[in-house]
């Protein structure tokens, strides 16, 4: 049962969800839950959001535990507003107005967060069902799951054919490949994932006692929407500043809400493009979660709007009780010339590579 799907719905139950999809699509497409194990480390994801479920791993004692929030239940994930886990896009982050113009052309886009909008719409690609193109199991399992974004879709031009990829590279490594190809129509590309991680367990409480260095030495502020300004400021001096490790708690008082901001990544790039993004600590565990990605830009959010939903075994998700690392171009990147382009066109590939690396210190 671990590799083969466990959980299996009808699109007839998904059916209110799925709107925009052929009827063909939508009584064909099957969601399930897929498991990659190596060793004691495993992983468990769905193509429901191309979406991880579980992340477990040992702490300093060799006991096992999950370390990312979500839910017990495809449904929950169907119906749930936290982007737990999931693949966002076309563009994550917000895009101001929910518009933008390529070459002229104006594009409107549908509006999920006030007058913006977030993780590319209320349907973005954490709300579609993925095609399962392969799972292999063995020393370096992995799987790749497949989406057809159409013309039009949440207001965005052009098709685009994407690709994820979540794989155990090595032991307590796991690397995630993000690709997207467009078809015919310039737009924009911008693919995060969204989990949220507490190196404690899932249910362990808040993750403000997490040490955290962040290898970024300026920031984009955000107006009151969190909106980008268009301005790249330094942390010097600042709350913002995670250069050397410090807990999440130290100075989140002096932020309002908490972290809800992008960091510009400034570290040197090794020779497979990546860099060294972020370094992760919990104490009581000695779990350590370093983040290596080819990105500019990297989003640290400290789950300011969970309210106690209800999540994995019946925990109880409060404010700041997981955190998020979502490697990224820089937010609304479609309104200022100074961020790096995320236009793409025909016969143009985009690539995000992320690499996880799992350990436990005594």
């Amino acid at each position: 049962m671990a590799n083969k799907a466990i959980l299996l719905f009808s699109l007839l139950v998904l059916f209110l969800g799925l709107s925009g999809l052929s009827d063909a699509t939508k009584y064909k497409k099957l969601v399930g839950i897929y498991e990659l194990r190596k060793g004691d480390f495993s992983i468990k994801v769905t193509n429901w959001g191309a979406t991880i479920i579980s992340v477990v791993v040992p702490d300093n004692k060799g006991n096992l535990a999950d370390i990312v929030l979500g839910y017990d239940s495809i449904r929950s994930y169907v119906n749930g507003t936290y982007y737990f886990g999931a693949l966002v896009g076309r563009v994550a982050n917000r895009i101001a107005g929910a518009r933008f113009t390529i070459n002229g052309t104006p594009y409107r886009l549908y509006r999920n967060n006030g007058n913006n909008s977030l993780h590319g719409g209320h349907r973005g690609y954490n709300a579609v069902i993925w095609d399962v193109k392969e799972k292999v199991d063995g020393d370096s399992p992995y799987i790749t799951f497949y989406y057809h974004s159409f013309d039009g879709e949440q207001g965005f031009p052009g098709d685009v054919d994407v690709y994820v990829t979540y794989k155990i590279s090595h032991d307590y490594k796991l690397a995630v490949t993000m690709h997207a190809k467009p078809g015919n129509k310039l737009t924009p590309i911008n693919l995060a994932q969204h989990s949220y991680w507490n190196l404690g367990g899932h249910s362990s409480g808040t993750i403000l006692n997490h040490r955290v260095q962040i290898f970024a030495s300026h920031i984009t502020p955000v107006n009151s929407e969190l909106i980008p300004t268009g301005q790249i400021t330094s942390v010097d001096n600042t709350p913002f500043d995670f250069r050397k490790p410090v807990t999440v708690g130290s100075q989140i008082s002096q932020v309002e809400g908490g972290y809800d901001i992008n960091y510009v990544v400034d570290s040197t790039p090794d020779e497979l493009g990546l860099r060294k993004v972020a370094v992760v600590e919990d104490s009581r565990s000695g779990r350590v979660m370093e983040l290596w990605a080819n990105q500019p830009g990297v989003q640290f959010y400290t789950g300011n709007f969970l309210n106690g939903t209800e999540g994995k075994g019946g925990a109880k998700y409060m404010q700041h009780d997981g955190l998020c690392l979502e490697t990224q171009d820089y937010p609304d990147a479609v309104h200022h010339a100074n961020f790096p382009n995320e236009i793409y066109g025909p016969g143009q590939a985009y690539e995000h590579l992320m690499l996880y690396k799992f350990s436990a210190r005594k």
